[in-house]
């Protein structure tokens, strides 16, 4: 039977069709918006006199959609680019020079990928996945105002490419440089394989990574273990919050913007801490690739196989213009290509398994004692950090890593292999027993500082010999030297002493350098009266950083001046390097360089003993991602130092837009110090404040506090936070605080 539609019911039908296009935008069908406006109803925001968002859900569903939600109010802006990083949708927002970026995304899930992931979750996940978006997108709902850059609307399978909320993620370590040259012009590049994966910063760059330091109650006033969270990541990239339901979760800590887990917090009987750990898990293997009958094959053993193929279209901006850009991937079953070195093609493996990964992120959150600890671990998806443990039982433990693959110790997975020989692929993942692992050492503590895992509880360290090269290559640092000396020393600890002790200005790494310039100068007698006087400040200095100290100004720029223009060999780590210029580098040259140090300040600042706090300063102007800096407008003074230094407490700070001031924009951001006993008690502190918004009075209300060492008390339990309590709602409602 054939049927004939009138005109008006073809009219009538396209607007139908119109307005429900219309609906799927953030505006939502009515249908939707109530299921949101049900959901709101079950939450409660309160926030306290700093800002800090306490969620209380009836599930923890309804807590994720609240949390979201309240991550909105705070900083949509970083909200969203996280995802538009994450899910490869970056150029779209800013440009052409982000479309490597975004291919790279791609090359290792596309969006079809993510969907299936999502639609294979267990039914629980896909609840806390769906109260992702739904939250989010209620925000937007019920705040016209806020014009996102690129995504109106968030989908439940976008936290597939988000898994984890470390600073450096693997995905990281894979060059957009190498990316760029294979995809775009079939070209070799010649990127620095040693160390690949490991996500090391640049010699000048600030470590990013953190220290964590876990106590156990022989050393502490209360008898109670206790936790020292101190992830160092560029400032405002995480935020403080609190998430609550009536089925067990009470999680506080920072979360990465748009994540719906708590990435570095605690809960009233377990607290988690990530450093990165460095370790190799990331590998490269150099396939040879063979053309037949006009398909491409790898060489894999005896066998031909077939390389597999896959079209990507990305869209990117370009002026007032939306441009696109289609690519031709390949991949093999090491992982996808990701560049050239020579003649081969380069596939880059790493751990990609969001499902998991997501369960075991979120999951953490809930544990209450350390075998359930140990049983989340057993997924062995956190790939790219070390985790410090510390819980209300008195357990502290160390994880060096979670995720290694098993590989022949015959080959260097420091560098490409060759991935034409079965010998080189990953044979299985290591099981938990046989990663680094402590586990309540006899010595009272355990550090790690982005440092080898066998320093990191004294004489009770795991042994080097016992554990696979691959697992552990990270040398030793300034700062790991550091918290040795301090926690050698620990007693009797409180919260506000393992602050002092978590913030020590003493800079080991100038005391190997300094001496060595003294000597220098003492040896080489120059009469400039000037220089006398500056190495007689730097002769008597107790080598730690103040506001006031001339001589931290001294030894920053004179540190920094050797690392850039120094004789060192370039594959010198830093404490090598400081080695060398103490002991090996010519005396005229340290001396050389430390007078260009003394012009330097004195261009620049007018005199060479500027105090350090008149150069290195707080300031937070806007709430842009890069953000903007001027020496005229008003900034903060910090006595705090480079990690590089040894710093414990880093604050890495670089002249930007021209300045002649340093600003910080990286390492302490957020900080807590947890005790766990009958009930668990904690401080922290927020670089800045909770929000991005200039206009909020939590945009800065802890900037002079930041500089001050000044924490604020933690309200964990609902009676204190309400006794905080500046605003209480429900998601939707208009409010100010």
């Amino acid at each position: 039977m054939r049927y004939i539609l009138r005109p008006h019911v073809l009219l009538l039908l396209l607007l139908i069709y119109t307005s429900s296009c219309a609906t799927k935008d953030n505006a939502g069908s009515k249908t939707e918006v109530a299921k949101w406006e049900e959901q709101a109803a079950r939450v409660t925001i309160i926030r306290d006199d700093f800002g800090v968002p306490h969620v209380y859900g009836k599930t923890d569903a309804d807590a994720v959609f609240g949390l979201l939600y309240a991550q909105c109010e705070d900083d949509f802006n970083r909200v969203e680019r996280n995802y538009l990083w994450a899910t490869g949708r970056l150029a779209e927002a800013e440009g052409e020079e982000q479309l490597y970026s975004d291919l790279r995304a791609k090359l290792y899930m596309t969006e079809a990928e993510a969907k299936a992931e999502y639609e294979k979750s267990p039914e629980w996940l896909k609840k806390l996945c769906q109260s992702f978006a739904d939250g989010i997108n209620y925000y937007l709902h019920t705040h016209p105002e806020v014009k996102p850059k690129l995504l109106t609307r968030f989908e439940p399978w976008m936290p597939m490419y988000f898994s984890e909320g470390s600073i450096g993620g693997d995905i990281e370590s894979v060059s957009t440089k190498g990316i760029k040259a294979f995809y775009e012009d079939n070209k070799s590049v010649g990127l620095n394989s040693a160390g690949h994966g490991l996500i090391q910063p640049a010699l000048l760059e600030e470590p990013k990574g953190s220290n964590g330091f876990a106590i156990s109650g022989k050393l502490t006033a209360s008898g109670d273990a206790m936790l020292l969270i101190n992830p160092h990541t560029s400032f405002f990239f995480r935020g403080e919050v609190h998430a609550v339901s009536e089925e067990g979760l009470n999680a506080y800590g920072a979360v990465t913007w748009g994540q719906f887990f708590i990435y570095q917090g605690f809960n009233e009987k377990t607290g988690w801490m990530h450093t990165s750990a460095y370790a190799d898990v990331v590998d490269e293997f150099e396939e040879t690739i063979v053309k037949k009958d006009g398909k491409l094959f790898y060489k894999y053993g005896e066998e031909l196989r077939p390389v597999t193929t896959h079209e990507v279209t990305l869209v990117y901006k370009d002026g007032d213009q939306t441009k696109q850009k289609t690519f031709t991937t390949y991949r093999t079953h090491h992982g996808p290509i990701t560049h050239k070195n020579g003649d081969k093609w380069v596939a880059t493996s790493l751990m990609w398994k969001p499902v998991d990964a997501l369960i075991q992120s979120y999951t953490r959150t809930k544990k209450s004692n350390l075998k359930e600890f140990n049983e989340m671990m057993q997924l062995r998806t956190n790939s790219s950090n070390a985790t410090v443990y510390a819980d209300a039982q008195g357990n502290i433990a160390y994880y060096h890593g979670n995720f290694f693959p098993k590989r022949d110790t015959n080959f260097d997975y420091s560098k490409p292999v060759d991935g034409s020989n079965p010998k080189t692929d990953w044979n299985g993942i290591h099981p938990l027993d046989e990663t680094i692992k402590i586990v309540n050492p006899g010595n009272g503590w355990i550090q790690n500082c982005n440092s080898t895992p066998y320093t990191a509880a004294a004489e009770f360290s795991p042994k080097k010999e016992d554990y696979p090269v691959y697992m552990a290559p990270s040398a030793e640092n300034f700062r790991g030297v550091h918290a040795i000396r301090l926690l050698e020393k620990a007693n009797n600890l409180t919260l506000d002493k393992l602050i002092n002790l978590a913030y020590d200005p003493y800079l080991p790494g100038f005391e190997m350098l300094i001496p060595g310039l003294v000597k220098a100068y003492d040896n080489q007698k120059p009469t400039d009266p000037k220089l006398k006087q500056a190495i007689d400040v730097m002769r008597n200095w107790n080598y730690a950083v103040a506001k006031e100290s001339v001589a931290m100004s001294l030894a920053h720029f004179y540190a920094t001046n050797l690392i850039r223009n120094g004789s060192a060999p370039k594959n010198m780590h830093i404490m090598e390097r400081f080695e060398y210029y103490t002991r090996t580098a010519p005396e005229a040259e340290r001396v050389k360089i430390f007078s260009e140090t003394i012009a330097q300040l004195e261009k620049d600042f007018g005199k060479w003993n500027t105090p350090w706090g008149e150069i290195n300063r707080f300031q937070r102007l806007t709430g842009d991602i890069q953000q903007p800096f001027n020496d005229a407008a008003p900034s903060i003074p910090v006595g705090m130092a480079s990690g590089n230094w040894g710093a414990l407490a880093s604050f890495g700070a670089n002249t930007y837009n021209n300045s002649k001031r340093l600003y910080g924009t990286a390492g302490n951001s957020f900080v807590a110090v947890v005790e766990f006993g009958d009930k668990v008690k904690a401080k922290t502190m927020l670089a800045g404040g909770q929000s991005g918004d200039p206009a909020s009075p939590h945009f800065d209300d802890q900037a002079q506090r930041y500089a001050d060492v000044q924490f604020k008390d933690v309200a964990y339990y609902r009676a204190d936070v309400e006794k905080r309590a500046k605003a209480t709602y429900k998601p939707g409602e208009k409010v100010s605080w």
